[in-house]
């Protein structure tokens, strides 16, 4: 037997096409080749299952060497094999026409997976590495010959008898002078751990050498010697794959130091098994989060069949829940997938709500049955939760009911709590609730405490969404403000009725302010008088709650850009009813009334933080001198 013929697909240039354009991802040829074999063994094992194959199966298993001499990487199976009329069929009638139709649609497509999805080139992607690729086959049926089929990259192909004598395909890759890389014990190695380690048959890489017992020494303890074995480099059975009753907390937290060896152990995990109205499996980890968001993205394994697709999983699962890590497994997703197809099929989007839905009655039911448990975990939990909540308004419905704020007292309530606790004192002349939060407590330790003497409650808003999450509760919360607790002095957060009377006359007010102008001699500071609570600070410096929180959005990327750019701008609230105005006033020097009135400016700007450089030294100097 002996044919020689043209590949089908009307064109002279089809290779160097492929070549050129999945080059950067050319080590996905070797997962391409080995899923085909998988997919040949359990074919053969579902055939035998039928009984519509009576032979002997074997241990089916998948084998990849390489010749670093002969410059040949070869992935061989016991699968179900192929007769010559198959190759026909299966390998050299490529999935399009031509050329033409292929350069058309593939300006849409943005890397080689989703090249070999879109035209059917699981097999041809051999040929980004190879400048000849030969098949010998046997098929499992009765009376087939075996067949040699060989291709050197051009449209012409060979098939003729072949020499295997057992069931199965064997692909041989002549690996081109630009591929070398691949002749590498540890390159392959890292490109079968990377796509392979879970696949369902055993795959062999060459051998490794383990210890066994050999016996006893003359002390009656036990010997060893090094045996070779074969080095099956796959866990054909991974925990996704089992029933949540046949695994113990020991098995997931193992699992997790497989995938992440380096990471602490995360806080709990959720096992998802549903088979309508698609198929999903796999595990996800719940982990310690410690206010940062971008290092602990990207670790969702995406896997069809137990296949490693990617790490990049934002279609499947939602933008929030990329900050979980572990494994989904999904044969309703191809394993060539593309962005277009993940935004677009409808599977995908099920699966979005699916696993939204599964972790938020996964956290429901972690604060309902263990609420003291759930406390505990709320720093490492909370932010992923208030992200969830900002991100989706299904999550906030369902997370409104356990989500905790914490106050300075470190004291965790839920929203419904928390309305209780301090409506009666914290509700102003308006009938608006107001929220008092701190984003840095020391810092901000002094407003605090003239918050706390007036019976004000300060929340702890300082995880890098709670300027997202500040602005969603005003939205979502009936008749609710949340202002910063040094947005204003205390006697000003919250509006009432009984607002305190000047003590000083127009005139005095009218020379207050021009002592205190003319001392800070700085535009972006408004001065203006206030008539508060003697005990307060003789001066506050604070920013408006408004062009504040816009200020800190746009630090954050937050869509705010025009606020970013806009200078600082800060008000100066000076205490008309302290005692130190007053001695500023009764003073005859204008120069101790201005160093004064400096001195309690800076007083005012080194508790916020804002006195630096030469003018933090000259107020110390200026401190020592009035000693």
């Amino acid at each position: 037997m002996q044919e020689k013929g043209t590949i089908s697909i009307h064109t002279e240039n089809i290779f160097p096409i492929i070549k050129k354009f999945l080059y950067s991802d050319t080590e996905i040829f070797l997962r391409e080749l080995v899923s085909n074999s998988v997919d040949a063994t359990q074919k053969i094992k579902r055939l035998a299952s039928l009984g519509q194959y009576n032979g002997d199966l074997g241990e089916l298993r998948v084998e990849v060497a390489f010749d670093a001499d002969k410059k040949t990487i070869t992935i061989s199976d016991n699968g179900l094999g192929m007769t010559a009329e198959e190759i026909k069929k299966y390998i050299n009638q490529i999935a399009f026409s031509g050329a033409t139709e292929f350069m058309e649609k593939f300006k849409e497509a943005k890397d080689a997976n989703e090249i070999i999805g879109r035209f059917g080139l699981g097999f041809y992607s051999a040929f980004m590495v190879a400048d000849k690729v030969e098949i010998e086959t046997l098929s499992y049926q009765d009376g087939a010959t075996p067949a040699h089929w060989v291709c050197d990259g051009s449209t012409e192909f060979e098939i003729s008898e072949g020499s295997l004598e057992e069931r199965g395909t064997e692909i041989t890759l002549h690996i081109n002078a630009e591929s070398e890389e691949f002749l590498n014990q540890q390159r392959l190695q890292q490109i079968l751990d990377k796509y392979c380690k879970f696949l369902p048959v055993p795959i062999k890489f060459g051998t490794t050498n383990q210890e066994e017992e050999d016996g006893v020494d003359e002390e009656g303890k036990p010997k060893y010697k090094s045996v070779e074995v074969d080095n099956i480099i796959n866990d054909t059975n991974p925990i996704w794959t089992k029933a949540p009753n046949e695994l113990k907390d020991e098995d997931y937290l193992k699992f997790y130091k497989e995938l992440y060896p380096y990471s602490e152990d995360p806080l709990f995990w959720i096992h998802l098994n549903v088979d309508y109205p698609f198929n999903l499996t796999g595990v996800l980890y719940f982990p310690k989060l410690k206010n940062d968001f971008e290092i602990t993205r990207n670790k969702i394994k995406l896997f069809s069949r137990q296949v490693f697709i990617t790490d990049e999983v934002k279609d499947i699962v939602p933008e929030f829940l990329m900050l979980l890590h572990g494994v989904i497994d999904s044969p309703d997703i191809p394993l060539n997938v593309s962005r277009s197809f993940l935004q677009a099929d409808s599977n995908v989007k099920k699966i979005n709500s699916y696993i939204t839905k599964k972790v938020a009655d996964k956290l429901a039911d972690l604060f309902k049955n263990d609420r003291k448990g759930f406390e505990e975990k709320w720093n490492d939990i909370g932010l992923f939760v208030k992200y969830g909540m900002v991100s989706e308004d299904k999550f906030y419905d369902k997370a409104k009911d356990f989500v905790l704020v914490t106050n300075t007292a470190k004291e965790n309530f839920t929203l419904n709590e928390y309305k209780d606790k301090v409506e009666a004192v914290q509700t102003d002349k308006d009938g608006q609730l107001v929220y008092i939060y701190t984003n840095d407590a020391e810092k901000q330790d002094a407003f605090i405490q003239s918050a706390n003497k007036k019976g004000y409650d300060v929340l702890v808003m300082n995880s890098p969404i709670d300027n997202h999450f500040i602005s969603q509760l005003e939205q979502k919360l009936d008749k609710t403000s949340l202002k910063r607790v040094d947005a204003d002095v205390a006697d000003k957060l919250i509006k009432k009725d009984d607002a305190l009377e000047h003590v000083l006359t127009e005139e005095q007010s009218t020379k207050i302010k021009a002592i205190f102008d003319k001392a800070i001699n700085k535009p972006a500071y408004r001065v203006e008088l206030e008539s508060l609570n003697p005990e307060e600070l003789p001066v506050t410096v604070t920013m408006d709650e408004f062009m504040r929180r816009m200020k800190d959005m746009a630090a954050m990327g937050g869509g705010m850009g025009f606020y970013g750019n806009m200078p600082d701008n800060y008000k100066v609230i000076v205490n008309g009813n302290h005692k130190l105005i007053s001695r500023i006033l009764e003073g005859e020097d204008e120069g101790v009334q201005a160093q004064l009135a400096k001195q309690a400016f800076d007083l005012a700007l080194l508790s916020q933080g804002l006195l630096t450089g030469a003018e933090l030294t000259e107020f110390v100097n200026r401190s020592v001198s009035l000693i």
